[in-house]
């Protein structure tokens, strides 16, 4: 039995995906990668993380419908969202209403990341 965490890292953009999984592998998670929101929903349902940081802007299944999707399976799934853009309105509010954690912008620092994950990983 495994006492590290575990982290659902989504991102589209697969060489940030990887610098950011390499930075939490090294602070001592356990790392799970996931390139669009459809396939977060799939992945947070079979691993169940401790954590989930994820893009809002991704084909297929944006973040916020992914962490829709990912709260209606589990409403206690602690969710940061992360994004490089202004946001949907009306989905942050609902998101923020649904317990959504935090969202950190685009380019984030080494030191938010590990902020976020001792604060809520």
């Amino acid at each position: 039995m495994s006492s590290k965490k575990t982290i659902l890292l989504v991102d589209d953009d697969i060489d940030l995906l990887e610098n950011t999984a390499y930075l939490v592998k090294s602070l001592g998670y356990d790392i799970v990668t996931a390139e669009d929101g459809h396939d977060a929903v799939l992945k947070y349902k079979d691993i169940h993380p401790d954590l989930t940081i994820m893009d809002v802007k991704m084909p297929k299944m944006d973040g916020f419908d992914a962490f829709f999707k990912i709260k209606q399976f589990d409403s206690e799934a602690k969710v940061v969202l992360i994004t490089a853009f202004s946001m949907d309105e009306k989905k942050h509010l609902k998101a923020k209403s649904m317990s959504l954690i935090t969202t950190i912008n685009k380019p984030y620092s080494f030191e938010q990341l590990e902020e976020v994950l001792s604060k809520y990983a």
